[in-house]
């Protein structure tokens, strides 16, 4: 049974950071792309940050030099820490675990950047 628990979510002011935290379990951590996408009420899911096992990383253009995306494949954890946060960012982040025919979501995790 594959289990994506989010966690790190919260109200943050602009210009502040949050560090997003995702443990996987019931999976082989190291054979799956780990990502992070976000979701806003009436809009698609977007992808913000990918990596693969080795490290690679894979970005929106929209995070790009204020989020970084990390994983440690001993913690079965994928790690998003989102720095310089806009209001735009506010929405739900999603972890997913991908591996070609097989793709998990997290239940999620709201992140609402306000002053």
């Amino acid at each position: 049974h594959v289990q994506l628990v989010e966690s790190g979510g919260g109200l943050v002011q602009p210009g502040g950071s949050l560090r997003l935290s995702c443990a996987a379990s019931g999976l082989s951590f190291k054979r799956y792309v780990m990502g992070w996408y976000r979701q806003t009420p009436g809009a698609q899911r977007e992808l913000v940050a990918q990596i693969i096992s080795t490290g690679d990383t894979n970005y929106a253009d929209s995070v790009k030099g204020r989020f970084t995306i990390s994983r440690d494949n001993a913690k079965n954890t994928v790690y998003l820490q989102m720095n310089t946060l806009k209001p735009e960012d506010s929405a739900v982040y999603y972890c997913n675990a991908n591996r070609g025919w097989w793709t998990y979501w997290g239940q999620g995790t709201q992140v609402t950047v306000s002053s």
